[in-house]
């Protein structure tokens, strides 16, 4: 007996929410209110979209990039250029015009949308983006002006197009879009997904032991759309035909507050910091919002806290999902619960909330290892660490015309995480392996001292970084930012950490600062952090004159 051998397109997927559920929302907020769109009215006009693109000219391959926040116009772009071939490439706004420069020139883009309010980011570039044949502009009214060449307003540029396209059959594993990581070293990487890869991916995280994705939820996806494929939810909501939220440039936590009350939305996702400012918020006027339809929120980029899972849990009713992936990884690897399987129901509370803030388990259908230098496993006994590997059906193999043998071992992603995996199978990430203080020979978690420092009252960030050290090669110190109204001292921090560390792992010094820089995915940046402390001429207490 054989089987239909039918390609996995992400056109399949994304033509779904228009056939089962036409009347559905997409909503985008804006400066005045909301736009309203439904199912059906996304598919045609991706529709005209792709025939928009292919009369200029766009076919199998070509890239077609977005600069945009998340938005209605930008879910048309997520459907049409891949089902139609292309390859959707999205671009970072927050990268700096370097980075911008050396990605559009990389990718050799054909066209980028742009939203109005963006264009002066683009316009640093005018003259270097010699790929570059025409500029989409999307706005609210219509309004807008620029020096960049060959600028169409997106809905003149899809105006009088059809509102039917035949969507190609493709090879599976043809390219269908395209992401950098942000840099951290030399130029930033490109990671090419394919139909393939998605397709798998976006089912996969549909499942009730992932992200527990259904038809019946209204979705708002805080987690940019331009980072990592908006961590997949663009692709599972609009299979599902999900209601989807989308708060655009508006990502104060009141405005996105707002939206979850006036929209019901049932689930969110976001990073640490995103997280940490809501609940702020709250705390703030707890009256002031009905949250009672939120029934869960995820948590990714870094590691929560236990105390805000605990918090979100305990005070709202929410449950906070933690997954770990990477660009690299289409990018969900693992999710963490606090029941996530049917022994789980026997644990304790506090039993069931440190599960929660464990990286967690694998999507079925992935592997993973840790191990030492010589690539050789490690024990999974919770103590061990090593280099984690991982690998299966979506995660990189190479990257983008740009060849990096060092991240790739015999079929493995070397992902430069170090960490543990314990006796379960749950996966606890140490740091980075760029993060992890050595100290005489000693490794320290930078994560694991942050997440207990943010814990202590009066506490709203917490960055720990390493300091050079001529004994001890290098010495923790903590960069605290308090909360309104908070006030701690050095000592107070101190003796915090001390109730669980050992004296040797104990930050040497605590600053206290007005914010903490952040990456473009919204990470605390170290690499900033250390550069700053070097520029100033910090040194730690015992080695200052």
């Amino acid at each position: 007996m054989t089987m239909q051998r039918t390609p996995l397109l992400l056109s399949r997927l994304m033509d779904r929410g228009a056939w089962i559920a036409p009347h559905e929302e997409i909503v985008t907020k804006t400066s005045t209110g909301t736009h309203r769109q439904s199912y059906a009215e996304t598919k045609a006009r991706a529709c005209r979209l792709a025939n928009a693109l292919a009369a200029h000219g766009i076919g199998t391959g070509d890239r077609v990039a977005s600069f945009m926040w998340n938005n209605h116009r930008h879910l048309e772009m997520y459907h049409a250029v891949p089902s139609m071939g292309a390859v959707l490439h999205t671009l970072n706004i927050r990268l700096s015009p370097h980075d911008l420069d050396y990605i559009i020139n990389h990718a050799a883009d054909r066209i980028i949308v742009v939203d109005a309010d963006l264009l002066p980011a683009l316009e640093e570039l005018a003259d270097k983006m010699g790929t570059v044949e025409r500029f989409v502009v999307c706005s609210e009214d219509g309004e807008w002006s620029t020096k960049l060449p060959g600028a169409i307003d997106y809905e003149e540029f899809i105006s009088g197009h059809d509102e039917g396209f035949a969507w190609p059959e493709l090879d599976e594993n043809a390219p269908m879009g395209l992401c950098y990581t942000s840099g951290t070293t030399g130029n930033p990487k490109g990671v090419m997904y394919t139909h393939r890869s998605t397709y798998l991916h976006t089912i996969s995280m549909s499942m009730t032991d992932a992200m527990g994705l259904s038809a019946t939820d209204s979705i708002c996806g805080i987690v940019p759309m331009f980072h990592a494929m908006g961590w997949g939810l663009p692709f599972s909501a609009t299979m599902l035909g999900a209601k989807q939220v989308m708060p655009h440039r508006f990502m104060d936590p009141v405005s996105l507050l707002d939206l979850f009350a006036a929209e019901d939305v049932t689930i969110s996702a976001g990073v640490p910091t995103i997280w940490q400012a809501v609940k702020s918020a709250v705390e703030a006027e707890p009256d002031r919002w009905d949250l009672s339809s939120v029934g869960r929120v995820t948590c990714g980029g870094s590691a929560p806290p236990i105390s805000l899972i605990r918090w979100y849990f305990e005070a709202l009713g929410i449950e906070m999902i933690q997954g770990w992936g990477m660009t690299e990884t289409n990018p969900l690897g693992t999710v963490s619960r606090r029941v996530s399987r049917r022994s789980d129901r026997q644990l304790s509370e506090d039993q069931r909330f440190e599960n929660a803030a464990k990286a967690g388990l694998l999507i079925p259908g992935l592997e993973m290892e840790i191990v030492d230098e010589h690539f050789t496993p490690l024990p999974h006994d919770g103590e061990t660490v090593g280099e984690l590997l991982i690998r299966g059906p979506w995660i990189a193999a190479e990257y983008y015309n740009d060849p990096q043998p060092a991240k790739f071992h015999d079929g493995w992603l070397v992902t430069g995480d170090v960490a543990k995996i314990d006796k379960d199978q749950y996966l606890i990430i140490a740091d980075r392996s760029k993060d992890l203080i050595k100290s005489g020979g000693e490794w320290i978690s930078s994560v694991d001292l942050e997440n207990h420092i943010v814990a202590l009252a009066g506490v709203a960030q917490a960055a720990v970084v390493a300091q050079p050290h001529p004994r001890w090669d290098e010495r923790p110190v903590a960069i605290i930012v308090t909360a309104e109204g908070g006030n701690v001292s050095r000592d107070e921090v101190i003796d915090h950490c001390a109730s669980v560390f050992a004296k040797w792992q104990l930050p040497d010094d605590v600053l206290f600062e007005e914010s903490i820089p952040l990456t473009t995915t919204g990470k605390i940046d170290k690499k900033v952090i250390r550069a700053d402390l070097e520029k100033r001429g910090y040194r730690l207490p015992d080695l200052r004159d």
